[in-house]
């Protein structure tokens, strides 16, 4: 079970060192690189402790496409709001809305 949530969490890292990476932040995506290093060692050593324990593999998996999964959802929604913040401040401008979600 640590795994999957391992996976998960791991997949929210990712997300977020692609999204610094994207802004240019050069300081904060090396950073999470460390973090994200940090957890594979972590995942990697289990992986060679545990060589035949396959649950391990299928939990981390899951966990990973599970936090995929979410991480792209938040995503939406974050974007999602800022469209609607837009149409918002172009009706009180008196213009229709001219982004839509």
């Amino acid at each position: 079970m640590i795994l999957f949530t391992i996976g998960v969490i791991e997949m929210f890292v990712v997300a977020y060192w692609t999204k610094t990476v994207v802004e240019s932040r050069v300081y904060v995506s090396g950073a999470v690189t460390i973090v994200n290093v940090l957890i594979w060692f972590y995942v990697l050593r289990t992986f060679v402790d545990n060589i035949n324990n396959w649950y391990l593999v299928i939990s981390y998996a899951v966990g990973c496409a599970v936090g995929t999964m979410l991480s792209s959802f938040v995503s939406n929604q974050e974007k999602a709001r800022k469209v609607r913040k837009v149409n918002q401040a172009l009706t009180k401008l008196g213009n229709k809305s001219l982004v839509t979600e």
